[in-house]
This record gives structure tokens, C-alpha cells and sequence, in this order.
């Protein structure tokens, strides 16, 4: 690591001040911040340190849901009563996302934030990765893309984004609340991560200042559900992961969502699933149907055709899952 000042924030507005200079790094619970320093994914010359803001550590109910503080500890969200009874889709996802010793430090506004788990971007010396220079190239595309997106994708990149939280919140129409010197921006968590087409070189649409200071939810969703397909039940990243949430009506679904992790570069929401299963009895053909509907666009590479099949029938457990709930 190289020399760099470190400041803690008394304010919201003291953090995004100082947030906004050259060089800045906004640190809340570290536990990726610090990875990427120490193999040289960032190297800041100031580290802000924000969580002396007690405001924002708070969860409180808002008109028809939730707000989330930003600096709420994964842990005392996942175990809130409020997520539990009404949100289980939420603190079954985040109860799956870490250990129980990362959860206990790492926060909900920043997890959101984890970069890509491309092992070619988190090698030190890749030179091909335009998330690490711009430009480059993506040696995933044609190399070890085993665990790469089948979502979304272009030759200029085809990671995923890892945030099992995120898709859930997606799943929930979630909207991350955003500060910056220039006001506030509502945002939702299935717009918040930036697809490859856009531009391959960024994670998310947050502007340099700007600070995450809570996420909403609303419309409780007590039938949903969170499903994790991994290589080992301890601790690891998802090969696919599946949010869904439904309105039942008996056994007909009057509304779905449903958000895929681990696909694509944002949670991957499966628009055309969802509208085909609105009517739809549980248990029926037509449920599979539907989810096959979704994965019209899905595109595997090299080595990750399996994930298709994979991706589908965590989907389809998944709403099993939910509507058991």
C-alpha cells in the first residue's frame, strides 16, 4: 500500500466535502476497501472515514415500507424484525451473502458496492481488464469464464456483479438514496450497476462525492424468497442466485418479480417471466413456461453454458420457495 491521509467525517456533508476531492476513498466497514488496496485495485490518497455518522445506521418505517441506513451492519438487518416478518426475501439473502464475522463489520450501503469477482481483475499484474484499464480489452472473453454473465454481456466485458443483497433489493424495487453537494438522487437498485454496453470500464453509477445514505423498500413481500447456488455450503460466491417475490391471491399470482445474481453485471430482473406469470396458478405448466420466457435473451460464452440450466431452476425453486412462505 502507498502513503494516504485518513479523516474521519463529523457530517454528511463533511464526507461528501472531502469525498469529492481528487484521490478520495469513502471507508465504512473496509472489508472490500481494503482488499482492493492491498492488490492494487485502488490506491487513494485520502480515505474518508464515515462511520462517526450515527444518523445513518438507523433502520426507520417510512409511508408503505422502510428505510435502511447505509451504515447498518449487515447482520442487524437480516436479524431486524421488520425485514424478517416482511421482507424474509432480504434477510435470507444477506444471512447468505458473507460469514458471520464479515456480516457483524461489512455494511448495506456498501455492499452493493463490491467490485467484480473476475479473477483477471483481481489479478495484480492482468493487463487485459477494462475495468482496470480502460481500453485494454477483456481477457475473461475468451479465457476462464466459467462463473462469467450470461446476461447483458459484450466482448468488453463479461463479469458479474456479486452483491447477493442487491438482488434481493432488486427482486423488492429497492431505490438506494444518494447525497452529493449537488442534492439528492433516488435510484433504483436494478438501474444502480452499469451493464458493459453502457460503459465496460465502470461498477455503478455513483459520481465521485457522492454518498449513499440509505435504501428504501416498500410493499412488504412476506411470500418471497432467496435461493444461492454455490460450490460449497460455507462461505462463497454465488454461481447463480435467484430473488423472487410474489402477490397471491390463494393459489393464482396476481404480481412476480424476480431478480437474478451472478448472470449479468446488475441483478438481472426477468421482465417477460414476470409478466406471463401474472394469473398464473402455482404448480401449473404454465410456471415454467413463463420462466423460460425470461431466458430468451441469455447468451452463454466459452465454458458457461451450464449456467443457463442453472440460472432457470434456481429461478423456478425459487417460487417454489416463495410461495411456501
Amino acid at each position: 500500500m502507498h502513503n494516504f491521509v485518513y479523516e474521519r467525517a463529523n457530517s454528511a456533508d463533511n464526507a461528501m466535502d472531502l469525498g469529492h476531492r481528487d484521490g478520495a476513498a469513502i471507508l465504512a466497514g473496509g472489508t472490500e476497501l481494503l482488499n482492493w488496496m492491498r492488490i492494487g485495485i485502488e490506491s487513494p490518497d485520502l480515505l474518508v472515514d464515515i462511520r462517526d455518522l450515527g444518523h445513518l445506521d438507523r433502520i426507520e418505517e417510512i409511508e408503505g415500507g422502510l428505510r435502511i441506513g447505509a451504515l447498518c451492519r449487515l447482520n442487524d438487518v437480516a436479524c431486524h424484525p421488520a425485514i424478517k416478518r416482511d421482507f424474509p426475501v432480504l434477510s435470507s439473502a444477506i444471512l447468505q451473502s458473507a460469514s458471520a464475522q464479515l456480516r457483524n463489520l461489512a455494511t448495506i450501503g456498501g455492499n452493493p458496492l463490491q467490485r467484480v469477482r473476475c479473477p483477471y481483475f483481481r489479478e495484480e499484474t492482468v493487463n487485459a481488464c477494462n475495468k482496470r484499464h480502460a481500453g485494454s480489452g477483456c481477457a475473461a472473453y475468451e479465457g476462464h469464464n466459467e462463473r462469467m454473465a450470461i446476461f447483458g454481456w459484450t466482448p468488453e466485458c463479461v463479469a458479474v456483479q456479486p452483491s447477493d443483497p442487491a438482488v434481493a433489493f432488486a427482486a423488492l424495487d429497492a431505490v438506494v438514496i444518494v447525497q452529493s453537494t449537488d442534492g439528492t438522487r433516488r435510484i433504483p437498485m436494478r438501474e444502480f450497476h452499469v451493464l458493459p454496453d453502457e460503459d465496460p470500464s465502470a461498477h455503478s453509477v455513483l459520481g465521485r462525492g457522492e454518498l449513499i445514505t440509505g435504501i428504501e423498500i416498500s410493499t412488504p413481500a412476506p411470500h418471497s424468497a432467496y435461493l444461492k447456488v454455490r460450490e460449497r455450503q460455507s462461505y462463497e460466491y454465488a454461481l447463480v442466485s435467484a430473488a423472487v417475490t410474489l402477490d397471491l391471491d390463494g393459489e393464482t399470482i396476481r404480481n412476480a418479480r424476480i431478480a437474478l445474481g451472478s448472470v449479468a453485471m446488475r441483478p438481472w430482473r426477468l421482465l417477460a417471466t414476470e409478466d406471463l406469470l401474472v394469473g398464473k396458478r402455482l404448480g401449473s405448466k404454465d410456471i415454467a413456461e413463463a420462466v423460460d420466457a425470461g431466458f430468451a435473451e441469455a447468451r452463454a460464452l466459452s465454458g458457461n453454458a451450464y449456467k443457463i440450466t442453472l440460472a432457470r431452476n434456481a429461478a423456478l425453486r425459487a417460487i417454489e420457495l416463495a410461495s411456501e412462505n
